[in-house]
């Protein structure tokens, strides 16, 4: 399974649901992807890194789907459909 798939997962049945009135979005999508395994690590200039066969992929986290910088990972909560759409940086 690549790493896409693997994190579409995470977010398919999250460890607990998303509920922005209780907690931001970054922090619901680190401890879901640490429930699940991930290395979750501060990173400079994005939201958090994953640590994944011995590299780091650096994500942001965001609600609105425009403008997304294709160099970093993206993880994009969309709030009519309820559901996480999952971006990988662009080499």
């Amino acid at each position: 399974m690549n790493l896409r798939q693997v994190i579409e997962e995470v977010f398919a049945q999250p460890a607990i649901p998303y509920e922005p009135q209780r907690h931001s979005l970054k922090a619901w999508a680190t401890y879901c992807l640490r429930d699940r395994g991930f290395k979750v690590v501060y990173a400079q200039g994005a939201d958090f890194a994953i640590e994944y066969q011995r590299n780091k992929v650096y994500f942001n986290v965001t609600t609105p789907r425009e403008d997304l910088d294709s160099t970093m990972g993206w993880i994009v909560w969309d709030a009519a459909t309820q559901q996480t759409h999952i971006l990988l940086p662009q080499p």
